[in-house]
């Protein structure tokens, strides 16, 4: 359980120190949906789901963009997805080394030392 705390702990806080940019990357995400959104005549719902679905390129399809502006748009929202998932799964790497390591016993060290050499 200690690992699991010191995991989240570890999250949270890393989540917390690069909140700037990922609150900016969801905000690009919002906006440029909300704009593809009016060309397309959307709700404002409908555009904010459709600009997350998107992003993190799940595309289900049900709502897609019938103009060429608004697909060129697409495509800026679908590359700023994976610069945004891209640094949610490097934090995750980076918390759960930090934290295997924190919490390793010399055995174990060695043992896995052995099997990278």
């Amino acid at each position: 359980m200690d690992f699991i705390s010191s995991f989240i702990h570890l999250f949270v806080l890393t989540l917390y120190v690069t909140s700037p940019l990922i609150f900016f990357l969801n905000i690009l995400i919002i906006v440029i949906g909300q704009i593809v959104g009016r060309i397309e005549q959307w709700g404002n719902f409908d555009s904010l789901y459709w600009s997350y679905i998107t992003a993190t390129t799940v595309g289900y399809g049900d709502i897609k963009p019938l103009k060429k502006t608004s697909r060129v748009l697409s495509i800026f929202i679908a590359f700023i997805g994976m610069i945004f998932t891209g640094i949610v799964v490097a934090i995750a790497l980076y918390t759960t080394s930090i934290t295997i390591e924190k919490h390793m016993d010399d055995d174990l060290k060695k043992a896995f030392e052995q099997v990278i050499n």
